[in-house]
């Protein structure tokens, strides 16, 4: 059975730093491409950080580049993000994903086949 859970959401103020952490069972972590989402109340999912299946290629979203690290250990099973100079405008429910599909598209959410059931993060301004 396959499952990503997220986990190190939390309140934080601004200009703070999280580390959320999203650990994947029930099959073989280094064969997916991964990615985090979030999405604010009353506003659609969004794409944050994608990363390829072996860590050496990675994307970002405009509004998160320079603050935010997506890293993955395949060892562990386990996909990263870190979030540095949080700002009230990235509170939102963090997704982590993994897309079985080959290919370099990791901003389409049709493009991941699993998804976490999200970790919340707010920041306090």
């Amino acid at each position: 059975q396959v499952k990503l859970v997220e986990s190190g959401g939390g309140s934080v103020q601004a200009g703070g730093s999280l580390r959320l952490s999203c650990a994947a069972s029930g099959f073989t972590f280094s064969s997916l491409r991964m990615g985090w989402f979030r999405q604010a109340p009353g506003k659609e999912r969004e794409f944050v950080a994608g990363i390829s299946r072996s860590g050496g290629y990675t994307d970002y979203a405009d509004s998160v580049k320079g603050r935010f690290t997506i890293s993955r250990d395949n060892a562990k099973n386990t996909v990263y993000l870190q979030m540095n100079s949080l700002t009230p405008e990235d509170t939102a429910a963090y997704y982590c994903a993994g897309s079985r599909r080959s290919g370099y598209n990791y901003r389409l959410i049709d493009e991941y086949d699993y998804w976490g059931q999200g970790t919340q993060v707010t920041v306090a301004s």
